[in-house]
């Protein structure tokens, strides 16, 4: 690709009520999230419950995902692991299968077993021998300081390493600084976090927002709104459903969008496999009472 930049949604992974794979259900939300207007998906990463899912079930998620876009748009797997071998097969895995790119946060295992930004680079450095374009994933969840400093190295000594989702405390400034000290080396700087510091990250240049894939097609005006240099509109845009992202982000996590694809006919169950517990009703029902008046295709899409 020439440039990585719009809305890149996570898919959520759907269940049965008994706790397998919805494989039927899974093409149904890429479905979804392509007749939203998606530039790009993610699949397997933490709001697709990456940490509820086995080995077997990762290689046929996989191979579904990617044989059933079709190319239609490129398509990321996240392929994060604290071992670095295994790390490499997943991501010869994904090339193998055709994905655009792959996502990884740096190696982590637990509360204390953290990769040093040596381990980090290595790894990152292994990953990116499979040739293969890479998006560093800076998350709370890995515990692992990524300093600019190191990010910029990777981006200028690893060749792959092209695409930055900066999702940590107070995004816009890390993405300011690292834009500023990277250069033409950062390809795609995103942010993520379902959107919930959106005008500040792109304020600070961000190019691309990974979100979850509930409402799609009301937040990709924001970003396309304001790289037409309408930063007026691109505020309406965003105050519209601000509440929405808002609720989604402090409450609900990925399963918002599992209840609004349920609620909207693109998949038949919202199960959440143990020991993740289902929304609570009054929170669920406050998500789709917050999604209502914004009219968003995956409240009618299976209708």
């Amino acid at each position: 690709m020439d440039s990585y930049s719009g809305i890149w949604p996570v898919a959520p992974t759907p269940f049965h009520d008994d706790g397998s794979l919805d494989l039927d259900g899974m093409k149904r939300v890429l479905d979804c999230l392509i007749d939203q207007g998606a530039d790009g998906i993610c699949i397997l990463a933490n709001f697709s419950e990456q940490f509820l899912i086995s080995d077997e079930e990762r290689a046929i998620l996989t191979r579904l995902s990617l044989e059933h876009v079709a190319g239609r748009v490129p398509v990321i797997v996240t392929i994060s692991h604290f071992a670095t071998s295994i790390a490499v097969e997943r991501a010869q895995f994904a090339k193998d299968h055709g994905a655009e790119a792959v996502m990884m946060m740096p190696p982590y295992h637990g509360a204390t077993l953290r990769g040093t930004p040596e381990q980090t680079f290595e790894q990152f450095a292994a990953v990116g021998a499979v040739g293969i374009p890479i998006m560093v994933q800076d998350a709370p969840m890995s515990g692992v300081d990524l300093s600019v400093p190191l990010l910029v190295r990777m981006a200028k000594e690893i060749e792959m390493v092209k695409l930055f989702k900066i999702e940590c405390p107070r995004a816009a400034d890390k993405l300011r600084d690292l834009i500023a000290a990277g250069g033409a080396a950062i390809e795609g700087p995103f942010d993520g976090e379902e959107a919930i510091t959106l005008l500040a990250d792109l304020d600070a240049g961000a190019t691309g927002s990974m979100t979850s894939g509930m409402i799609v097609d009301q937040i990709k005006p924001v970003l396309t709104l304001y790289h037409a240099g309408d930063v007026a509109g691109s505020t309406a845009a965003y105050a519209r459903v601000a509440m929405a992202i808002n609720h989604e982000n402090r409450q609900c996590g990925w399963r918002s969008c599992k209840a609004a694809m349920v609620e909207g006919g693109v998949i038949k169950s919202e199960f959440c496999r143990h020991p993740i517990a289902s929304l609570h009703p009054a929170i669920r029902n406050r998500m789709i009472d917050l999604l209502k008046p914004l009219d968003p295709l995956v409240l009618t899409w299976g209708k």
